[in-house]
């Protein structure tokens, strides 16, 4: 009888063990982020096993238009303040939770086999320069940073007709980097991600700082985790693996 029980104990604890298995998180975050948050996500369910984490990247503005259409999402991370702003002021995050969590930088990148490399934003109104990728302003960070810099500049209006725009960062630095476009408004990450097709022209000075922020979710069903994930993006771990990626502290 001892050994029957034995047995029983055995298989209750591995029943168990598989009904406490990982609870889903789903992040939905800016697509500059998405090669740096997948690292960060592994460390984030070693130290947590209970938690499973999946993303959902793309236009902060495209992601915040999904959430307040009922997306089950958990945790929100937008790649400027803007975005967040409106996701409080439509009650759909925990305004509690929000944190910053990284920094970026906004830059000008043409293809390496670029003959001319311009030096200042004024050169793009040249007719050597053609095709420019930029963000949706209407939907994109990005495109809304580089916007911001070229009318401070006086260049919008000299630009638009020149402009081609692109649903997310990474759309606008894949057409530079494929010879689609002569030039392009990228974050510095992006461009250190594709060095090898794409090279650094110009360093935008933006009307504000490229800063990241993150909240949790309301009612996206698993708080604790969007909590935790939140939290965590601000620890040492999290901060260096950011910092191997070119991210700066916020």
């Amino acid at each position: 009888m001892t050994r029957v029980l034995r047995i029983l104990v055995v298989l209750l604890m591995a029943v168990a063990a598989h009904s406490a298995h990982a609870v889903d998180l789903t992040v939905s975050a800016a697509v500059s982020l998405r090669d740096v948050l997948v690292d960060i996500g592994r460390e984030f369910e070693r130290a947590n096993p209970q938690q499973k984490v999946l993303f959902n990247f793309g236009a902060s503005g495209q992601l915040l238009q999904q959430i307040s259409r009922g997306a089950p999402v958990d945790a929100f991370a937008t790649a400027d303040q803007d975005t967040m702003d409106r996701a409080e002021q439509q009650n759909l995050i925990d305004r509690r939770t929000r944190v910053n969590f990284t920094r970026n930088r906004l830059v000008l990148v043409v293809p390496t086999d670029s003959a001319a490399v311009p030096t200042r934003l004024e050169v793009l109104g040249e007719p050597a320069w053609k095709r420019i990728a930029i963000g949706n302003p209407d939907s994109v960070p990005a495109g809304r940073y580089a916007k911001g810099a070229l009318e401070a500049a006086g260049l919008w209006d000299v630009l638009k007709p020149k402009l081609i725009n692109t649903q997310n960062v990474r759309q606008a630095l894949d057409y530079v980097a494929r010879g689609e476009a002569d030039a392009g408004f990228v974050y510095a990450t992006d461009a250190a991600v594709m060095s090898s097709q794409v090279k650094l022209a110009v360093e935008l000075v933006t009307r504000e700082p490229v800063l990241y922020p993150a909240a949790v979710v309301k009612g996206g069903g698993n708080a604790r985790g969007a909590g935790l994930f939140v939290q965590f993006l601000r620890t040492e771990p999290a901060q260096r693996i950011f910092a191997r990626y070119r991210f700066l502290e916020p």
